[in-house]
């Protein structure tokens, strides 16, 4: 994981807003969302590992699934998730293939290769652009 600097650190913003600009842009709400929080991420690479630019964010006057809900950002940061290979669709012997078809992660910190650090860093001042003028 690496974390990068942002002007969008503590910023708020209605949940609702937030999505309408950034789910054009391939951002989704991170399945893995809390009551209290929860992460914007768009995934930017696939083979062998996934990358993703992630946008945590916690909820500040209710809970995430409440209307109108207000949010504070934190910081961005860099992720990789790296998986198994050949545990999907192949399995025949699996009794119950449609609730176990997806992997959890082999490693859920791998290392994110340097080759992308420019790439997900322009994606973030992308978010800035976004979020920071458009949404003023």
């Amino acid at each position: 994981m690496i974390e990068v600097q942002s002007a969008l650190e503590n910023k708020e913003y209605q949940l609702y807003e937030l999505e309408k600009k950034l789910k054009p842009l391939g951002y989704v709400i991170g399945g893995g969302w809390e009551y209290d929080h929860g992460y914007f991420d768009h995934k930017i690479e696939e083979g062998g590992e996934y990358l993703y630019v992630r946008l945590p964010f916690t909820a500040i006057d209710g809970e995430l699934d409440t209307r109108g809900v207000h949010v504070k950002l934190g910081r961005p940061f860099l992720l990789a998730h790296q998986y198994e290979s050949g545990l999907d669709h192949d399995n025949e012997e699996d009794p119950n293939p449609l609730f176990n078809q997806f992997a959890a992660p082999d490693n859920p910190d791998a290392i994110f290769p340097a080759e992308w650090i420019a790439t997900g860093k322009e994606y973030i001042r992308e978010l800035e652009q976004v979020i920071l003028f458009e949404m003023s």
